[in-house]
C-alpha cells in the first residue's frame, strides 16, 4: 500500500466507528508497528483516491506472484505505473502476493 505522510492527531478529527471483535483483531495483527487505526486511515485514504482517480500506485513489482493475459472492458490504471489503460487494450492480470488481481500494462513489468 501507499505510506501517507504523517499528519499530527492534533489535527485529526475524532469519530468513532464500530468493528467486528474479529475485524479489530485482524487489523491489529496486520499493522505491525503503526498500529491499526494507522492501518484503517491507510486503508480508507486508498480507497478514496481509487474511486477520485487520484490513486497510482497500488502495488510494488516484488508483489507480483504471476501474471495472466488479459483485455481490459474498461479504462483503468496500471497498478504498477499508474498509466493510464484504456478500455479493449491488452493488459496483463498480475496476482499479488494478498492474492488480488490487479491490472498491469506489460511495459510496467520490464526494466
Amino acid at each position: 500500500m501507499h505510506t501517507l505522510p504523517r499528519t499530527s492527531t492534533t489535527e485529526m478529527e475524532v469519530t468513532s466507528i464500530r468493528l467486528e471483535r474479529e475485524l479489530k483483531e485482524k487489523l491489529k495483527q496486520f499493522s505491525g508497528d503503526q498500529g491499526y487505526q494507522a492501518l484503517v486511515r491507510e486503508i480508507l485514504w486508498n480507497y478514496v483516491r481509487e474511486k477520485s482517480g487520484e490513486y497510482k500506485v497500488l502495488v510494488g513489482r516484488g508483489e507480483i506472484r504471476s501474471t495472466l493475459a488479459a483485455t481490459a472492458r474498461q479504462e483503468q490504471r496500471c497498478a504498477l505505473s499508474g498509466n493510464s489503460i484504456r478500455l479493449n487494450e491488452p493488459i496483463l492480470l498480475g496476482l499479488t502476493a494478498q492474492g488480488n488481481l490487479v491490472p498491469i500494462k506489460a511495459e510496467s513489468l520490464t526494466d
